[in-house]
């Protein structure tokens, strides 16, 4: 009898264990744009849940001086790897794109700069869009880059590319990224007119228009972390506790 009690209690174990690693929601999963609020309460007309690399953007576009603010939420693949959002202005791909590349430093900051993706040797440089107001934050496993580009001829759409890549080498210059199909295929076109994502969070108030140039950010200013971020962490630490729990029970039966 005791024999068939412990058979019963380890195949009950069992059970929760797959359930802790395959049921119970991945912080990743659980993010969705249009829940996504940012600490330091900026909001943007709209937002996109991205189709690749789990990923989402926030943005503004103003028609008066055709300005675009943005936040771009990704996780690295690895602690010290980097995400980049940014429009190609001639093509579909990544070269010709017109970066914002972010990354933490080993002291724990976290930056953002510009880079020119003319070749496949990337480099940081200036970018041919006056862009303002350029932040970066690190939580929870997720990096936000955010800033206000100036975009010529008020354009009804344009070419967007995102990417996250495993490590950032001294000089600023990202490695190279993963070659599966989402890193592939993170591109696709934003339409400026008119939304065809969910809408994110009240409109913000116009924005001002930024002065030109390009330049790095800091952890100051700008768009701040989704608050999902501290709740997936939540999540996570949830999932954990009951998986130690699981094995304080095995080690206590054998």
């Amino acid at each position: 009898m005791a024999s068939l009690d412990k058979f019963l209690t380890i195949n009950l174990l069992s059970l929760l264990a797959f359930f802790i690693l395959f049921v119970f929601p991945h912080p990743s999963d659980s993010l969705t744009c249009n829940s996504q609020t940012f600490t330091n309460k900026q909001t943007f007309d709209h937002c996109l849940d991205l189709p690749y690399l789990n990923s989402y953007l926030h943005w503004t576009y103003s028609k008066v001086n055709s300005s675009l603010s943005i936040a771009f939420t990704a996780s690295p693949p690895k602690s010290g790897g980097w995400v980049a959002w940014g429009i190609n202005p001639t093509g579909t791909g990544m070269l010709g794109t017109q970066a914002l590349i972010a990354y933490r430093l080993p002291n724990g900051s976290t930056v953002v700069n510009t880079y020119n993706i003319s070749s496949f040797n990337v480099v940081q440089s200036p970018i041919s869009f006056p862009v303002s107001g350029l932040s970066a934050q690190y939580s929870g496993g997720n990096i936000t880059l955010s800033g206000t580009w100036v975009l010529p001829g008020k354009p009804k759409e344009l070419n967007q590319v995102w990417q996250v890549g495993p490590a950032v080498l001294p000089d600023g210059s990202p490695t190279k990224h993963n070659m599966l199909a989402e890193n592939r295929n993170s591109v696709g076109t934003l339409s400026l007119v008119a939304s065809s994502g969910p809408t994110g969070s009240p409109p913000a108030s116009s924005p001002n228009s930024p002065a030109p140039g390009s330049g790095s950010g800091n952890s100051t200013g700008g768009a701040s972390p989704p608050s999902d971020a501290g709740e997936s962490l939540l999540v996570k630490s949830a999932g954990w506790g009951l998986m130690l729990m699981f094995c304080s029970v095995l080690r206590f039966l054998f």
